[in-house]
């Protein structure tokens, strides 16, 4: 199949941060004692009452994650992905971690957030693993759990997909066999296999990847047919979603609405309707996301506290500000750590995977014994192999 590099998606950096802030201002709006004695909904008894549906930027999140996934690991083999996702999420996270926990302890503020605890020098090297979540170790952020789910879709399609060889078809079954696992894991009730197919967010990955097949492949039915059963599983498990407590009756049908137009955002980007976009701005908001996502939780609640005690600044211009403020560490990690450190990684893992592969014994191959004639079945099987392998869509040029 012929490989065509895959253009830069500005729209898709830009929908990233929207993510990353609609689930930022929903941190900063809910649930937390912004004074120490006060939810936020005290201060904007309106706002909060909107801004509570950003905790939805974690669905669309694993949406352009089945995406840009799928995307990237277009004609790789299992060393490259593993290098590549390793040196896009360590180098960040690392420094992210340092960060967050020096911070929080030159300026403590205590009263914000019953959930957390104090973390131990154990608890800490644990996350470093971003293991914590099925270890059962408080994460130094509470937004790290959503890199639990990442981690157990990367294993899912590195498995299934990357290993054997990623083709239309293989991609294909495999979004099929894990909407229909992760459909069955409440009859099973099995924890282990629950967790294995991220039962509540497999849609959205799903979601992802097939719009990408779309773009890659065009449309057919049956890419139609896979979104449109993403599009309601997705919808029923968003029912647990909007179970939340912030002092007031979540309604569930903005949600479902939100939820709706994130798929529909994402589909534009997949036919290609935002390929004339060329804001080059939108691809360094894109890089931002993640430094951003992982820093701004605690250290955005200390800037507002802060804020709020020493200036005469409004609850809803602290918020905003510390929105923008927060962008600034999260350009430093990109700039310093994640350019610099990230291709180094990469290229260190690489190598290594080329050296295990070098250092494998390889088996001997085995000529067939004189006079054995390859049975029938041996040959249908080939020729039925080989026509499979013809019957591949071949992506479109773009």
């Amino acid at each position: 199949m012929p490989q065509a590099s895959p253009r830069r998606l500005v729209a898709l950096d830009g929908l990233r941060l929207v993510a990353a802030v609609a689930v930022a201002v929903y941190h900063y709006t809910t649930f937390w004692h912004l004074d120490g004695e006060h939810v936020p909904v005290y201060f904007l008894p309106q706002a909060a009452k909107v801004t509570v549906y950003g905790f939805l930027g974690v669905e669309l999140f694993f949406m352009i994650s089945g995406f840009a996934i799928c995307m990237s690991s277009w004609g790789r083999g299992l060393g490259d992905f593993v290098a590549s996702r390793a040196s896009r999420l360590y180098p960040a996270y690392w420094v992210c971690i340092v960060l967050t926990v020096t911070v929080t302890a030159i300026f403590p503020i205590r009263g914000y957030l019953p959930l957390y605890t104090d973390h131990t020098l154990a608890d800490i090297a644990v996350n470093f693993t971003m293991l914590q979540e099925p270890m059962g170790v408080p994460g130094v952020e509470s937004v790290y759990w959503t890199l639990w789910s990442e981690l157990r879709f990367y294993l899912l399609f590195a498995v299934f997909v990357v290993v054997p060889g990623i083709t239309y078809r293989r991609t294909v079954i495999f979004c099929a066999a894990w909407m229909v696992a992760a459909a069955l894991a409440p009859a099973i009730d099995n924890e282990v296999f629950t967790m294995l197919t991220v039962r509540h967010y497999a849609p959205y990955f799903v979601a992802g990847i097939t719009m990408y097949l779309m773009r890659r492949f065009g449309t057919t039915p049956l890419l139609w047919a896979m979104l449109g059963l993403t599009w309601p599983v997705s919808l029923y498990s968003l029912g647990e979603r909007v179970r939340l407590d912030p002092g007031w009756k979540v309604a569930l049908w903005p949600a479902v609405l939100i939820v709706t137009v994130c798929y529909g955002v994402l589909l534009l980007i997949a036919l290609g309707r935002t390929d004339r976009l060329s804001w080059r701005w939108l691809t360094v908001a894109g890089a931002l996301t993640f430094p951003f996502y992982l820093l701004h939780q605690r250290i955005g609640y200390i800037v507002i506290r802060y804020g709020h005690e020493h200036t005469g600044l409004s609850v809803g211009v602290l918020i905003a500000g510390t929105v923008a403020v927060m962008l600034v560490p999260a350009w430093l990690v990109y700039r310093f750590v994640e350019r610099p450190c990230g291709p180094r990684m990469r290229d260190a893992l690489r190598r290594g995977a080329e050296a295990v592969r070098a250092a494998a014994p390889r088996p001997a191959a085995q000529a067939p014994a004189p006079g054995v004639v390859p049975r029938r079945r041996d040959l249908a099987l080939a020729e039925l192999r080989a026509w499979a392998e013809l019957r591949e869509p071949v992506a479109p040029k773009r």
